[in-house]
């Protein structure tokens, strides 16, 4: 186990000044010649405001990163993205809006009465687009889990405009995790709190661009309902599995205290983490509907608790859908284990803190779709290349117990990534995720998920990013192409980021591009091809 006493990973969460001009890059190795595009990234940027500090790691404001790489040479860029939390912030030099886990108290300026009636203003929710970046027709957008996403110029990295998809759909929410298929077409999944409290889970499909050239956001339609397992705590949603034909979505016992989540800006000052709360006995109820007619399929697949923010592919294979996700053992909120207050903590109280975490664990479900009601108590999988099953139950349950894809000891395996343009809801073989040590990330791993066997990526006091894989033009083979990452690496002698490209096949480092600034913590982005 890699160990980190000098503390670089610190560097992950501190400020950055946004650029005026790319900076230049220097290049050792040798960048593939087909490679030519735009790697683009979000994360959070900025960590205070005047002398008020953000919290929790999914509180800084939005900055949108950029590498070029162009005929072997590679320039780096990032611009802050002009939300109007980021806007009010730098203007008002406070923080205005409330994040995830950091409340925005009301201008210390005003008069007593004015700050008091301030909490009664009713709900303001961010859009500070800071999780990942994803096309939409011709645009691109920025994005966060709110209603609120943000149309950017992957070029300029300026901001183009911010966007309420609520005037177009019913949502209170989007994950930042859409499925993309080849001809454009986005499907994402969120929460809908409708009449009388009636809370579902809305699968949105917006449509390719078409000879009208308008934004298609505005042709976009709700085609899936899933129901929610308690009227007033729906669970959080991060990402959501997809096939050709089928749509899979597994609800976790980490739920929104909706009630509690209306009243705690108007009544009691509260942050969207304070909303959060754990149902101990639910365990984990997955649901799953056709893709095409929106029929949901009533049955009941249950299985023990566990968090899920990343789904690492689904495919369809006789009879049966695979499910394979990056899991935190237990209901557990993981996220109450990413303040930055602990992340900025030496090693070993590092280490102290993620001991009480969940485990991580990768995993692979099989969900049969044909029942027989008369094989009750009998394991349903037929598969012979799995030993995950499925036993049905008297009561018409169906309990999954899972097969083990990756596991150590508080070692994760998150932020998968695969070779998402040909084998994404397909059978598949690799996954390239980002391994957390004690939640630091200091390793890429690459996964064999039919044999567990693995690659590993890893240097001393280097702290890379989430694993973005880019197929080669000529390729065969599921893993030709290469594998991109930002790392930061802030010892003394070389400069302390940079671009890695890594062989997809064996991880080993084909280039690199140095950067002479330190880069801060991104969550997710995409390769945008020249």
């Amino acid at each position: 186990m890699s160990i980190h006493p000098a503390g670089g990973y610190k560097k992950l969460f501190e400020t950055a000044e946004e650029l005026a001009t790319p900076m230049a890059t220097h290049v050792t190795g040798r960048v593939p010649p087909w490679l030519s595009g735009s790697l683009l990234r979000c994360g959070p940027g900025l960590f205070e405001v005047g002398s008020e500090q953000f919290y929790h790691l999914f509180d800084g404001q939005a900055l949108l990163h950029k590498f070029e790489i162009r005929e072997g040479h590679v320039s780096y860029h990032r611009r802050f993205v002009r939300t109007d939390a980021y806007v009010r912030a730098m203007t008002e030099k406070r923080i205005v809006i409330t994040e995830f886990g950091t409340f925005a108290y009301p201008d210390p300026c005003r008069n007593i009465f004015s700050r008091f009636f301030s909490y009664f203003k009713g709900l303001e929710v961010t859009d500070n687009a800071l999780v990942n970046v994803y096309p939409v027709g011709e645009d691109y957008y920025a994005c966060t889990e709110t209603n609120y996403i943000t149309k950017v110029n992957p070029e300029t990295l300026e901001t183009v405009k911010k966007v309420d998809l609520c005037n177009y759909i019913s949502i209170n929410g989007v994950t930042a995790h859409p499925h993309i298929e080849s001809d454009g077409t986005v499907y994402n999944i969120g929460n809908c709190f409708g009449k009388n409290f009636a809370i579902a889970y809305n699968v949105v499909k917006t449509p390719p661009l078409q000879a009208d050239k308008e934004d298609p956001i505005t042709k976009s339609t709700v085609v899936v309902q899933f129901p929610c397992s308690d009227r007033f705590k729906p669970s959080y949603v991060h990402s959501f599995g997809m096939t050709p034909n089928y749509l899979v979505f597994v609800e976790q016992p980490v739920k929104i205290n909706l009630l509690k989540f209306l009243s705690a800006w108007s009544i009691w000052g509260a942050n969207y983490m304070d909303c959060f709360e754990s149902h101990e006995t639910m365990g984990v109820w997955m649901h799953v509907a056709e893709k095409h007619t929106g029929e949901y399929l009533n049955i009941k697949y249950r299985t023990s608790a566990f968090n899920i923010f990343h789904h690492i592919n689904t495919y369809e294979d006789n009879g049966f859908l695979i499910l394979d996700v990056c899991c935190w053992k237990g209901f557990e909120f993981i996220y109450n284990y990413l303040y930055l207050a602990n992340l900025r903590e030496n090693w070993e109280e590092v280490k102290k803190h993620a001991e009480k975490a969940p485990q991580p664990e990768a995993r692979r479900y099989v969900l049969p779709l044909d029942i027989n009601k008369n094989d009750v108590g009998k394991n349903l999988v037929s598969l012979n290349y799995t030993t995950a099953t499925a036993t049905l139950h008297s009561d018409g349950t169906i309990w999954l117990e899972p097969e083990v894809l990756f596991s150590g000891p508080r070692q994760a395996f998150e932020f998968p990534q695969i070779n998402y343009k040909k084998y994404g809801g397909k059978d598949y073989s690799y996954a390239y995720g980002l391994g957390l040590n004690h939640f630091i990330p200091d390793r890429l791993t690459k996964l064999n998920v039919k044999t567990k066997e693995t690659w590993v990526w890893q240097e001393p006091n280097a702290y890379p990013s989430e694993p973005i894989f880019v197929q080669a033009p000529d390729a065969i083979e599921e893993d030709d192409g290469i594998v991109l990452s930002a790392v930061i690496s802030p010892a003394v002698g070389h400069k302390p980021s940079y671009l890695l490209i890594l062989d997809a096949k064996d991880m080993s480092e084909i280039a690199r591009a140095e950067v002479d600034t330190i880069i801060p913590v991104t969550f997710h982005g995409m390769f945008k091809r020249a």
